[in-house]
């Protein structure tokens, strides 16, 4: 899965017009779309050309899936990880 032209990064991008709420908006749908990912408790918001993934995974590979999916988006340096593990107990 590919996002946006290859030839910018994703500060390029965010000063040509690429605005926080559409790079929002692109992550969402990226994590929704994911069959096997559970993003319901996944919140996304932006600190400048940053991506901070907050809010609760439960099982770890959600963690990996989640920050993958954000870094096809806007680059691995702009993904930061503030997710809490909230696993069910058995």
């Amino acid at each position: 899965m590919k996002f946006g032209p290859d030839n910018y990064n994703h500060e390029e991008r965010c000063s040509q017009g690429h605005s926080s709420a559409s790079t929002i908006a692109t992550i969402e749908a990226a994590l929704s779309a994911d069959p096997d990912l559970d993003s319901s408790a996944i919140e996304i918001r932006m600190l400048g050309p940053v991506v901070l993934l907050e809010g609760y995974i439960t099982n770890a590979a959600d963690r990996d899936k989640a920050i993958s999916l954000a870094a096809m988006i806007v680059s691995w340096e702009n993904v930061q990880d503030r997710m809490l593990s909230r696993f069910p107990t058995q």
